[in-house]
């Protein structure tokens, strides 16, 4: 299963706690609404994949009249936005889903009335994707092998993690946005290295080729935790267990370590130093960063995750 289809669209925060559909004279849904199969293959020869507003679990969103476009998607990125899921739950549930769910690629366009919420355009997603792929889930929580994310010293965060100031100017979507807008391109760092838009996880120019830098503004230690498990690759669910409330800005860079990783909260040896912003020297691995910039770092234990379980799809019904 190709990696990219959770880590594109880490952009942003919390999941809804029950994925139980609402009955149905209590369902959102859109007025009109289009699903086509697109054939036109990958990029470069085909369509590139793209939404008017990121179609990630946070709050990056500009209100734009009720309408709903994405082209080339596959069906797991809808289900991921219209449940509003984490790369936590993403990976109980990838596993589950026909070959074709994540292959097959769907343009979907739909309007509703008024200028509807992002999270009211997921509730929408939820009813089109029960209605055209029969689509049913339900949670379950399950006692499996996790990580503790926590203060690596009592009481002290590190340099690269800061709370948001209450007096700072912070929008989640570009202020001109407009219906036909593509998702919005990396935004434009602000002083201290971290994003000008506020809600959402983004990934950021690094200090050297290599290295990969993420930061967010505004953002709970749940979204932080949430997408741990697949920025550091570390195969299980990360758990906030920190205790520090509110949100919080942070910028975090690392290199891959070709040696192998060291065991989280293990006294392996250092197999990379990081040497600043020399691009001929290796960069921190990815505990070290969490550890120096954020002041954070990783338990192994077994923890209550939430876990999303398929019970039916099928490809859509025709317009």
């Amino acid at each position: 299963m190709s990696r990219c289809l959770v880590s594109l669209m880490i952009l942003t925060w919390p999941c809804f706690t029950n994925a139980q559909e609402p009955s149905p004279q209590d369902r959102l849904a859109f007025d009109v609404a289009s699903v086509k199969q697109n054939r036109s293959g990958f990029p470069p020869e085909g369509d590139m994949p793209k939404s008017n507003f990121p179609l990630g679990p946070g709050a990056v969103y500009s209100p734009n009249g009720g309408f709903f476009s994405a082209v080339n998607q596959p069906l797991s990125i809808y289900i991921q936005f219209a449940y509003k899921l984490m790369a936590n739950q993403m990976q109980f549930l990838l596993p589950q889903l026909p070959a074709w769910v994540t292959e097959e690629r769907f343009d979907i366009q739909a309007r509703a009335q008024g200028n509807p919420t992002k999270d009211q355009m997921r509730l929408m997603m939820r009813s089109l994707l029960a209605d055209r792929f029969k689509l049913a889930i339900h949670n379950e929580t399950r006692q499996v092998p996790v990580f503790a994310l926590v203060l690596a010293k009592p009481g002290q965060i590190g340099p690269k993690l800061r709370p948001h100031p209450n007096d700072s100017s912070c929008q989640t979507g570009p202020q001109t946005a407009t219906a036909g807008d593509s998702a919005p391109a990396p935004p434009a760092s602000v002083p201290d290295d971290f994003p000008e838009l506020c809600g959402g996880l983004f990934r950021m120019p690094a200090s050297a080729p290599g290295r990969s830098r993420w930061a967010a503004r505004n953002v709970a230690l749940g979204l932080i935790a949430g997408a741990m498990a697949t920025l550091g690759e570390l195969g299980r669910p990360v758990l906030d267990e920190t205790g520090l409330s509110g949100t919080f800005d942070f910028s975090m860079e690392w290199a891959p370590d070709l040696t192998g990783p060291n065991p989280p909260g293990g006294d392996g040896q250092v197999v990379a130093v990081f040497h600043g912003g020399d691009p001929q020297l290796p960069g921190l691995t990815f505990q070290e960063a969490l550890k120096m910039q954020l002041g954070l770092k990783l338990e192994s234990k077994k923890g209550p995750v939430e876990t999303i379980v398929l019970d039916h799809v099928e490809h859509p019904s025709e317009n």
